[in-house]
């Protein structure tokens, strides 16, 4: 297996943007599209690792960009949270964007677009969870994301399907967000579950947070392995 990328620059609302694919060649005929939606820091080689990951598994991973062509930060930025913030102000923006992105995926050759999902990191678990409200792909996995509502209406009931990995000791989504999400996504006819992770906080599955002394963060390495288990089981029933 020769996993090969390719940068695709698209379209959307205040774009140009710019993701990357990752597929094998030898494939015969199109396979189920994955789009992965980043966190905070906007799309990066994690993430372009990530859809190559996803690839090995048999589907096309795709690392959307949320931010557009150019716009990144780093941790050591001034203001890592720049572009995050600006779409966390216009959730019907970022909503456009995500169905954007979509729309480029299902375009490329080697995706089956009848048969696509997403999922995300931190931000980009908050932004898979408004894709699935939104419509527009069969499912989608949050990984630790935030769980706060957009402040528009959207359709129900929400017909993609969910799962929601959490790090038990998340501030950043607390006890009683978690419920409030359940209580959303079942009066919404959402078919959902939910994986929390006992000792584990934000970005469970970022290893460049390995150590982190800010309390309720940082890499939790059972965690990782175990909510990638999940996705993969999930992914498989999925496009069963």
């Amino acid at each position: 297996m020769a996993i090969e990328r390719r940068t695709i620059v698209y379209d959307g609302p205040g774009g140009p943007f710019e993701g990357v694919a990752a597929f094998d060649p030898a494939w015969d005929g199109p396979r189920p599209g994955v789009m992965i939606v980043p966190n905070v820091l906007g799309q990066k080689e994690q993430d372009n690792l990530v859809a190559e990951r996803l690839a090995g598994l048999g589907y096309v991973g795709f690392a959307a960009d949320t931010y557009g062509q150019g716009k990144r930060t780093t941790r050591e930025s001034t203001d890592p949270a720049l572009y995050m913030n600006q779409l966390n102000a216009d959730r019907a923006l970022l909503r456009d964007r995500l169905q954007a992105s979509v729309a480029a995926m299902r375009a490329l050759p080697e995706v089956d677009a009848n048969r696509t999902a997403a999922i995300g990191y931190c931000f980009g678990g908050k932004s898979v969870i408004d894709l699935a409200r939104a419509g527009g792909v069969l499912g989608v996995v949050a990984f630790h994301g935030i769980f706060d509502p957009p402040d528009y209406d959207y359709p129900k009931p929400i017909a993609a399907k969910l799962l929601i990995c959490h790090g038990w000791n998340d501030p950043l989504a607390p006890p009683a967000a978690v419920t409030a999400l359940a209580a959303e996504l079942t009066e919404a006819g959402a078919d959902w579950q939910l994986h929390g992770y006992g000792h584990a906080g934000h970005g469970f599955t970022d290893p460049s947070m390995k150590g982190s002394a800010r309390p309720g963060f940082g890499y939790d390495e059972n965690a990782d392995r175990r909510s990638w288990k999940a996705m993969r089981a999930f992914l498989g029933e999925l496009f069963a």
